[in-house]
């Protein structure tokens, strides 16, 4: 029987909600532990993964939609990100959608092994953003061990090839969260314990 990832999706997703609605315009222009993205752009690509992820509900091809979202206002995020994770979440009710091959970007899965991976993703950046916020939001411990535990499992490492969209793993500090042994299994660089 296949894992149901899409509770756990509904409250990744939440929760990286909860975190955008506190980005102040200041903050826009802010690093982040991902060394492409300031935070303007991270939230681009949070509300882009999420349109993907609806779109993979509901058509199965989320190659479609591109990872970042254009032309969203600095004062929109919330909004956009918001409307997305309520399309997600209600593309994915069709129990037979667990079962079914999707295609996503690092491959054909099953929908239950898509959704996993999007767990997995927006806890990455989670914690990228609430890192660059100053950690204005207590992170899911379970949310956390399920995103690591499926990194572990999908992610080649800790040497990653070029062409993987982590780089190689870096070392985690002893009695690091599960949020902070992701970030550092996905190539951030973590530095101490939250």
């Amino acid at each position: 029987m296949l894992l149901d990832p899409r509770p756990l999706y509904a409250r990744a997703a939440a929760q990286v909600g909860e975190l955008i609605h506190t980005v102040r315009p200041d903050a826009l222009d802010s690093p982040t532990p991902c060394p492409d993205f300031d935070v303007r752009t991270l939230l681009s690509h949070l509300v882009g993964v999420t349109v993907r992820v609806a779109v993979t509900g509901e058509t199965g091809d989320g190659l479609t939609v591109d990872a970042f979202a254009p032309g969203i206002d600095d004062d929109a995020w919330s909004t956009a990100f918001t409307e997305a994770h309520a399309r997600s979440v209600k593309a994915w009710q069709d129990d037979a959608l667990l079962a079914t091959p999707v295609r996503v970007p690092w491959g054909e899965v099953p929908g239950a092994a898509a959704l996993s991976g999007y767990v997995m993703e927006l806890a990455t950046h989670t914690w990228d953003l609430n890192e660059s916020l100053g950690h204005p939001l207590h992170l899911s411990p379970e949310i956390g061990e399920f995103a690591l535990n499926t990194a572990l499992h999908a992610l080649p490492g800790p040497d990653r090839p070029t062409g993987i969209p982590f780089a190689s793993a870096t070392p985690a500090p002893e009695g690091t969260d599960a949020y902070g042994k992701l970030a550092a299994w996905t190539g951030r660089p973590v530095t101490g314990v939250a």
